[in-house]
C-alpha cells in the first residue's frame, strides 16, 4: 500500500493554533495523524520527529504549529503563524529566540513550504528568514460552523462589550481596560472578557474601580462563545500584534459590529469593515468605545459590511490549499509545490 501523508495531530486545543489544526485536519482525507509521544517543543523534540519519520516514512510530513523536524528522509511543511515570539519584545525570552534561531530557522531552509496565515506574517517570515519569496505560502484562515448571525444571544442582562483573548502582553489587555474606565460610556455597560485572568489584569480592574462592570468569564465552549458575539453592542479587537485575527473575524461572521486594532494582520482581515483604532493609546481605543456606543447606525453598517466580509473566508478553502500542497510535497520532491500554491493564494 502507498504511503499517506502525516500531520501532527498534537495541536487540537482552544488557542488560535489548535482551532486552525482542528479545522483543516478534520478536512484532509488520507492522511496519518501523529499523536502521544513526546510533548511539544520539548527540548529533543525536533531529534524526536526525525526518528518518527525515518521509521513510519510518510509520503510527506505537515505540521500545523512551529515545531519542525531537525531533519527529515521525507518532504515536510510546518507552519508559522506569526513571530510574535520574535517581533513583541515582552514575548521574546531568551529561550524562545533561540529556539526560532536554532530550530525554527534552519528548518525553513531544509522545508519544502512555510505555511502560514495572512500577508502580513508571510511578509515577516520573508524577511526574518531570508527565503525565497515562493517558499512561503499563504493559507488564510476560516470560520467556524457555530458563528453565524443566527442562534442564542448572549447570556447576560446588561448591555457589554465583548473581548475574546488571553493575558499575554500582545493581546493589550491592560490598555483596553483602562480605556474602557476612562471613556465616556453608560454605567450600565459591562466589559466581558473571555480571559483567564492575572493577577495584573485583576489589580488593574481594581485599581480603576470598576470591579462591577468587567466580568472575566474564562474559557467557554465555541456556542457559548458565538452566542457572547451575538449578544454583544460590539466586540473589540485591541492587539498590538497578531498573526491572523480570528476573533475579529468570528465576530463579524455572527454579525456582530467589530472595533479593531490598526495594526498587524488585522487590517487585512477586517478590512473596512470594522471600526479601527490605534491600540498603542488609550484615547483613541476609549473614542473608539464611545463611538460604538453611541453610533446604532453605524453598529447597524458596520454589522452588516462585516458579515459579508466574513464570507469570503472558509475553513473549506484553507483545507483544500493545504490538501494541494501535501499532494504535491508526496508526488515531487523539488518546490513546485510551493511555487504553485503561493501562485494561488
Amino acid at each position: 500500500m502507498a504511503a499517506r501523508a502525516l500531520v501532527d495531530g498534537r495541536w487540537f486545543g482552544p488557542t488560535g493554533i489548535g482551532r486552525f489544526a482542528g479545522e483543516v485536519v478534520a478536512r484532509l482525507h488520507g492522511i496519518d495523524l501523529l499523536e502521544g509521544g513526546l510533548r511539544r517543543l520539548h527540548p529533543l523534540e525536533p531529534l524526536w520527529l526525525s526518528g518518527v519519520l525515518a521509521h513510519r516514512r510518510p509520503s510527506a510530513y505537515l505540521s500545523p504549529g512551529f515545531n519542525p523536524p531537525r531533519w527529515s528522509p521525507v518532504p515536510f511543511a510546518f507552519t508559522i503563524h506569526d513571530l510574535i515570539h520574535l517581533r513583541f519584545p515582552a514575548e521574546a525570552t531568551a529561550r524562545r529566540r533561540a529556539y526560532y534561531e536554532l530550530v525554527v530557522r534552519p528548518a525553513a531552509h531544509r522545508a519544502r513550504c512555510v505555511i502560514t496565515v495572512s500577508e502580513h506574517s508571510r511578509r515577516d517570515i520573508l524577511e526574518w528568514s531570508g527565503l525565497p519569496e515562493e517558499r512561503v505560502v499563504v493559507v488564510g484562515c476560516g470560520v467556524g460552523a457555530c458563528f453565524r448571525p443566527a442562534g442564542p444571544a448572549g447570556f447576560l442582562r446588561r448591555p457589554y462589550l465583548f473581548c475574546v483573548s488571553n493575558a499575554f502582553p500582545h493581546k493589550n489587555l491592560p490598555r483596553l481596560i483602562a480605556a474602557f474606565a476612562h471613556a465616556r460610556l453608560d454605567d450600565d455597560l459591562l466589559l466581558v472578557l473571555v480571559t483567564v485572568p492575572d493577577r495584573a489584569l485583576r489589580r488593574t480592574v481594581a485599581d480603576l474601580g470598576i470591579g462591577d462592570r468587567v466580568l472575566f468569564c474564562g474559557r467557554v465552549s465555541d456556542a457559548d462563545l458565538a452566542a457572547l458575539h451575538r449578544g454583544a453592542v460590539a466586540s473589540v479587537c485591541p492587539s498590538l500584534f497578531e498573526g491572523f485575527g480570528l476573533p475579529a473575524l468570528e465576530a463579524m461572521a455572527c454579525g456582530t459590529p467589530v472595533v479593531c486594532s490598526d495594526r498587524t494582520s488585522i487590517p487585512e482581515v477586517v478590512g473596512a469593515a470594522g471600526l479601527s483604532v490605534d491600540p498603542g493609546a488609550e484615547e483613541s481605543i476609549a473614542g473608539g468605545l464611545e463611538r460604538i456606543a453611541a453610533d446604532g447606525a453605524l453598529r447597524a453598517r458596520l454589522a452588516r459590511e462585516g458579515l459579508a466580509r466574513a464570507r469570503a473566508f472558509s475553513w473549506d478553502a484553507v483545507a483544500a490549499r493545504v490538501a494541494g500542497l501535501l499532494a504535491a510535497m508526496s508526488a515531487s520532491r523539488d518546490h513546485g509545490a510551493c511555487r504553485a500554491l503561493a501562485g494561488a493564494s
